[in-house]
């Protein structure tokens, strides 16, 4: 068919499926667009290794009923500032916060396990229980946040947390070994 049509060119890319959009597509999107514009121009992702945190108050729905809204407000904002303490402590940087969780990034995993501990110990003079989890992986920075597959381990592992308790990944157990 290429032969018929001027100007055109057959290229044979790799991959298993025959639809473009079901193989490599940076390959097609690529191979598209130098055939287009006579340029390829390639995508580098912004990838870095950080360790994340998560928090979360254990038993926050229960305490927002008992408290009151009012009262409730003036308790997470008095967790948000405490979490916040032990972030600027630790150097860990705040990336999202919704309700009472949080989340941040670190340049270490022991700082982000002894960040998640001292918030657990600022919290309890508010009669707050935490469970966190920490995890270690390559991140895809987007803009002010960061992404991909490590957040997510991140997020299960605390999920599984019990009140008190700081779970951290195999890989964060093997950085900070010693």
């Amino acid at each position: 068919m290429d032969e018929r049509i001027p100007e055109a060119k057959n290229l044979e890319l790799r991959g298993i499926d025959h639809p473009p959009y079901l193989s490599d597509c940076n390959a097609t999107i690529g191979a598209t667009e130098e055939f287009l514009t006579g340029m390829r121009h390639y995508y580098v992702d912004d990838r870095l290794i950080a360790t994340l945190m998560f928090t979360d108050i254990v038993g926050a729905t229960e305490a927002a009923a008992r408290m009151g809204d009012r009262r409730w407000r003036e308790v997470l904002a008095r967790h948000h500032d405490a979490v916040r303490h032990e972030l600027r402590q630790f150097r860990g940087r705040e990336i999202d916060t919704t309700g009472d969780a949080f989340f941040a990034a670190f340049d270490g995993p022991a700082r982000a396990v002894r960040c998640a501990c001292a918030i657990g110990e600022a919290l309890r003079p508010l009669g707050l229980e935490m469970r966190a989890g920490v995890h270690t992986g390559e991140c895809e920075l987007m803009g002010d946040k960061v992404g991909v597959i490590a957040v997510h381990v991140g997020a299960r592992i605390a999920a599984r947390a019990a009140a008190g308790e700081v779970i951290v990944s195999r890989m964060v157990k093997d950085l900070v070994s010693g």
